[in-house]
């Protein structure tokens, strides 16, 4: 039976980040994409030009349309925007008993653009933390949610430590945004261990939509059963070569390459078929 993965997420009208990602990353892992809009946004490379959320019962509908027919093996939020947003997708998520929910707290755009109002950030840690089975902070967006300044890799492990003790089952705190080393160390933690994940740092404009892929990765692959750390191993290596074989599209902060993961494994096949 085919694995289905729901994102309730904003739209992006460049196509790099909020729905669009996550959609092409699900068909790119073979998953069913489906969604549910938090708000509309025109932006594009340069930035994000506006945002326009959905009324709570346009929300609503669209969650109650999912649950009442085609329910998800794997969920992930990303852009709620506000208070009231986040509380309804939380009470939908509980009322169809939802499970494998992947919380990527999106907070600001690459471009600095405010994607989360800054009185939603307690609704998050209430309401969506405790229904996570993992979250995928990266650093600017984990230190809003503990409040806590983090630098170091103890402050990492400190950080992660707290949000897992918010509720989330997993802490995927990811390390692109330290700038101050070559490779990007991401780290998963569990409540019990530390798995630390490196992989070499890319130096490209071509990041927009990052942590929205990530995730979107992550749930793809539990919707198939993988366990959160193969998930996690798997969206580290889908997301690397997103970044690295890039499109080069835009002027400003561009987006990665869904096609890049699936494009290699073909090379990989290929080359072993000819041997």
């Amino acid at each position: 039976m085919i694995s289905k993965a729901l994102t309730i997420a904003g739209s992006d009208s460049g196509g790099g980040a909020g729905i669009q990602a996550d959609l092409k990353t699900f068909q790119e892992l073979s998953v069913y994409g489906m969604s549910a809009l938090t708000a509309v946004t025109a932006q594009n490379t340069l930035g994000v030009q506006g945002v326009y959320p959905l009324t709570l019962e346009v929300i609503t509908q669209q969650l109650d349309s999912i649950g009442l027919d085609l329910k998800p093996d794997a969920v992930k939020t990303g852009m709620l925007f506000s208070s009231d947003i986040i509380r309804i997708v939380a009470e939908k998520i509980q009322q169809y008993s939802w499970r494998n929910l992947v919380v990527d707290p999106v907070m600001v755009a690459k471009g600095g653009s405010t994607l989360l109002q800054q009185e939603a950030v307690q609704s998050l840690i209430n309401h969506l933390l405790p229904l996570a089975l993992v979250t995928t902070p990266n650093i600017p967006e984990a230190e809003m949610i503990t409040n806590r300044s983090i630098t170091t890799i103890d402050d990492r492990k400190e950080a992660a430590k707290i949000i897992h003790a918010m509720g989330s089952n997993y802490v995927v705190l990811k390390g692109g945004h330290d700038t101050s080393t070559k490779a990007v160390v991401d780290l998963l933690y569990d409540g019990h261990e530390f798995i630390f994940m490196e992989s070499q740092r890319v130096q490209t404009r071509h990041t927009h939509g990052t942590g929205c892929t990530y995730s979107a990765a992550v749930t793809a692959e539990l919707a198939k059963g993988k366990t959160v750390p193969e998930a996690t191993h798997i969206a580290k290596a889908f997301i690397q070569a997103a970044i690295e074989d890039e499109l080069g599209i835009g002027a400003g902060h561009g987006p990665t390459n869904h096609f890049a993961y699936q494009n290699r494994l073909r090379g990989m096949n290929l080359e072993t078929n000819r041997q």
